[in-house]
């Protein structure tokens, strides 16, 4: 049974960090590229960054540049997202996706097309 399960998120305040991890079973995860996705209350979901699957390859989208860093260890199937000076509009449900392509993670916004979707952590930047 393929599974993702997202952990590490919490209330932080502005400036703070939170490191996320997302641990993967069912599937072997060198296969797949990873991602990092979001979605804030009302908003449409976003992506975050990406990561290949060998952990070569990075792509940070413009809200997560400079602060976020994105890392895999394929050994113990567990994807991270460290997200350093929050701020009040990092304030998401964050989520970790796989998907065999490349493209599917850094082209398309949204993830619509990720193959595995963890069920998400609440992240909340507030004072």
């Amino acid at each position: 049974q393929v599974q993702l399960v997202e952990s590490g998120g919490g209330l932080v305040q502005p400036g703070g960090s939170l490191r996320l991890s997302c641990a993967a079973s069912g599937f072997r995860l060198k296969d797949f590229h990873m991602g990092w996705f979001r979605q804030a209350p009302g908003k449409e979901r976003e992506g975050v960054s990406c990561i290949g699957n060998f952990g070569i390859a990075t792509l940070y989208k413009p809200a997560a540049k400079g602060r976020f860093t994105i890392s895999r260890d394929n050994v113990k199937n567990t994807v991270y997202l460290q997200m350093n000076s929050l701020k009040p509009e990092d304030t998401a449900v964050y989520y970790c996706a796989a998907s065999r392509a490349w493209a599917q993670c850094v082209a398309n916004g949204t993830g619509n097309g990720m193959d595995y979707w963890g069920k998400g952590t609440l992240v909340t930047v507030s004072s």
